[in-house]
């Protein structure tokens, strides 16, 4: 509540800032590229910690990209585009969730109302898709910069849309499941092994959630550019 911008964001959009991911970026950070971005949680979250920091998101749906735009429209520093980010341009559909934030391009499946009562699919809706390429350029990419995707099961294929840039990257932070929350989705598991082969290094985990039995459901991933990270060790030397 001592921060204006939260406050303003709250009280006129009904927007609260996922500051539970502070922890995960650091104030120097140039870029975050933030796919997924709802209404703007995380983006606000870092224009809290790290004020300077460049924001180009990615959000599908009509409704929460309005109120996004709502929430930063006297920021010149944040961006939007209206799409979801995937392998292949065209247009997909969304499977629009009674809690907004839950909605996926994969099917929701019934685990996922279990866990999460009130996330049931109450609509589709057509949306735009094309690989990050389309939108944002490498010059665009100064280190440190970060990918967020919280992407609600589609977190592979949203990294397949990233990979031309994603050496560009310092950071990589990923919400993954470690079960079939959405029909076909891959599991952290997937991500992480994916994210190895291209010599990407798993270096924290966020926000776990649990079910009743104590049983891990799923959480945030850290990793960093192990080849960045060793060319700017080189360049120190």
């Amino acid at each position: 509540m001592r921060s204006a911008r939260l406050f303003k964001a709250l009280v006129l959009n009904h927007v609260v800032a996922g500051t539970e991911h502070c922890h995960a970026f650091e104030p120097n950070l140039v870029l975050v590229v933030d796919i997924g971005a709802n209404r703007g949680q995380f983006s606000l979250a870092v224009k809290h910690g790290a004020p300077e920091t460049r924001v180009i998101a990615f959000e599908p749906l009509t409704v929460a990209a309005a109120i996004f735009r709502n929430v930063f429209l006297e920021d010149a520093s944040v961006s939007l585009h209206q799409t979801a980010i995937g392998p292949q341009a065209g247009e997909t559909v969304i499977h629009v969730s009674a809690a907004e934030d839950s909605s996926s391009l994969l099917p929701i499946s019934p685990l996922q109302e279990r866990l999460f009562p009130g996330t049931h699919e109450i609509r589709k809706e057509k949306v735009r898709i094309g690989p990050l390429s389309d939108f944002v350029i490498p010059e665009d990419i100064v280190p440190p910069a970060m990918l967020k995707l919280d992407v609600q099961g589609y977190e592979l294929e949203a990294l397949r849309g990233c990979e031309d840039l994603l050496g560009r990257f310092s950071h990589v932070y990923v919400e993954c499941s470690f079960v079939e929350l959405y029909f076909g989705q891959a599991l952290a598991d997937d991500v992480i092994a994916w994210l190895k082969e291209r010599r990407w290094c798993l270096s924290g985990i966020y926000n776990m959630t649990y079910d009743r039995k104590g049983r891990s459901i799923q959480a945030d991933f850290l990793f960093e550019n192990s080849l960045l990270k060793d060319g700017m060790l080189h360049e120190e030397r």
